[in-house]
């Protein structure tokens, strides 16, 4: 039997009836492939990720080693969830590395966006391998690949695990927990787990993270305006009850400048650019209509609290012609 495939008869999950069942059944699975040994895992604070740590903490607790990198590419306050919920709250034996300077020297006047991904993607790998080098014991790698993972790697349209990269010589034997679950299911599983609710239900969010969203070449000064500014539109859905009807919703701050009055005096800042979608598959996405009294509430914050921002703009563009992300 392939254990890649998904059972036809296998229930979906929906409840937490359902979930506490599938979490009960793991927990003996993963105690039964792992035994006392110990098993690494790269936790981004994404859903899948985060889900997945939560699931080994129950199974096997400090066995589980947690290594978190902060590219310095993260939403606000992203990486200091990460530590509260898992190395304060589930008492997770987690390693943190603050890598912010080591990306972002490296990204400095890179503005060719896949040059910018790859450079992201390779040094998060590099990353990752020193650490892992570091520990001793370690036997296996826990990975949050779920189902569409398999599907879409079936289909060749991306590889099929997230932890691309490691060294030939390490072999280590594979731990994917939720790899037969679709989405939804895992968020299910994630709340009966007593996982926070918006980290749950965190967005997609790419892995270069803030990296494709400051447009062009990186600086610090931009990349601070702009998660400030995607902060305040993040608050202001939550507030007014559009995080759970939006499917994606970010800023993107381009690298050019406009000029601007503050104060009676002229000064040029940078536009802030809104995309707020909506998507079944990701293939395709249609526009959310958000009311103009927020736009208004939402562009008058981010002008007079975001320094360097002196524009609020909306992207009305569906997919297709343009893509979620602009780069």
């Amino acid at each position: 039997m392939d254990t890649n495939v998904r059972p036809e008869n296998m229930t979906r999950i929906t409840t937490p009836e359902l979930a506490k069942a599938f979490i009960d059944e793991q927990v003996e699975a993963l105690r039964a492939q792992i035994g006392d040994k110990k098993v690494l895992l790269a936790l981004s604070g994404g859903v899948d990720s985060s889900v997945v740590a939560a699931l080994l903490i129950k199974a096997v607790g400090k066995q589980l080693v947690c290594v978190h990198v902060n590219h310095g590419l993260m939403r606000k306050g992203e990486s200091e969830q990460v530590i509260k919920v898992f190395g304060e709250s589930l008492g997770a034996n987690l390693i943190y590395i603050d890598a912010t300077d080591r990306f972002l020297d490296l990204l400095a006047g890179v503005s060719e966006p896949e040059t910018k991904r790859k450079i992201i993607g390779g040094e998060f790998i590099k990353v990752f391998d020193e650490e892992s080098a570091k520990l001793e014991g370690i036997s296996f790698l826990a990975q949050g690949t779920i189902y569409p993972d398999i599907l879409e790697s079936k289909d060749g349209v991306k590889a099929h695990h997230n932890v691309g990269g490691l060294p030939e010589d390490v072999k280590f034997e594979l731990v994917e927990p939720v790899k037969l679950l679709f989405k939804d299911e895992v968020r299910v599983v994630g709340e009966a787990l007593g996982l926070p609710h918006n980290m749950v239900y965190r967005q997609p969010f790419p892995g270069p993270g803030l990296g494709v969203r400051c447009l062009g070449a990186i600086t610090r000064d931009r990349l601070n305006a702009l998660r400030e500014a995607d902060a305040i539109l993040r608050e202001e859905f939550d507030k007014n009850g559009l995080a759970g009807k939006v499917w994606q919703y970010f800023i993107s701050v381009p690298d050019f400048k406009s000029v601007g009055v503050k104060d009676g005096v002229r000064y040029e800042g940078w536009p802030a650019i809104i995309r707020a979608v909506n998507t079944v598959d990701a293939m395709s996405a249609t526009i959310e209509e958000i009311p103009y009294e927020l736009l208004h509430k939402i562009t008058d914050r981010i002008t007079h609290e975001v320094p360097g921002i002196n524009r609020v703009v909306y992207d009305l563009t569906p997919k297709p012609i343009g893509t979620i992300e602009w780069e």
